[in-house]
């Protein structure tokens, strides 16, 4: 208990320590700005069927490609070429940890790259009706990516690639639909 009286003194003496100037942490008043975030467009991507490559290096690996789709948004709208993919390495726990990468002409035709990493996770039997091609309420499982936009810097869709995104998806049997976000 003696232990303990330096301590409360201590601490008893902090805000004196804080108006005589001296900073400390629990003083701190600078609390950082929660961004906002704001819909920049939603994608339709159409899949094609996975193509399995089996178990490697102890995950299971497989590629789904992207045979088109649409871009609809108050920032940007197009349409999605077809010749992208997306590798998908699944864990034991069946988590798929995502890449998917393709290109977005905008209506303008501007050409647009889009590197999409991200992760899709939740209950098995969840996972195991979205296998199955049944349609599932996506807020029974996770599924959120962080896509970064390639695009010529002078172009009226520089501003793609100097945002930060975060999308929210949904997986279909034929399709991806994903909310994408710009973070403010």
């Amino acid at each position: 208990m003696s232990q303990d009286l330096p301590r409360r003194s201590l601490l008893k003496a902090m805000p004196a320590l804080t108006i005589a100037g001296v900073a400390t942490p629990a003083a701190a008043s600078d609390t950082l700005a929660v961004p906002p975030l704001t819909l920049a467009m939603r994608l339709r991507v159409l899949i094609g069927a996975p193509q399995e490559l089996g178990m490697v290096d102890g995950v299971r690996k497989r590629v789904i490609p992207i045979t088109g789709g649409s871009v609809d948004g108050p920032r940007l709208t197009g349409k999605i070429l077809p010749g992208g993919a997306d590798w998908q390495s699944i864990r034991a726990d069946g988590t798929a940890d995502i890449l998917a990468r393709y290109t977005i002409e905008a209506s303008d035709g501007t050409l647009i790259s889009i590197v999409n990493p991200g992760y899709r996770h939740g209950p098995a039997p969840v996972l195991a009706r979205i296998a199955a091609g049944e349609v599932v309420d996506p807020s029974l499982y996770y599924f959120r990516t962080t896509p970064r936009f390639e695009v010529a810097s002078d172009s009226p869709h520089g501003w793609l690639g100097r945002t930060v995104f975060l999308c929210t998806a949904a997986r279909y049997k034929d399709h991806v639909a994903l909310d994408i976000f710009a973070v403010g």
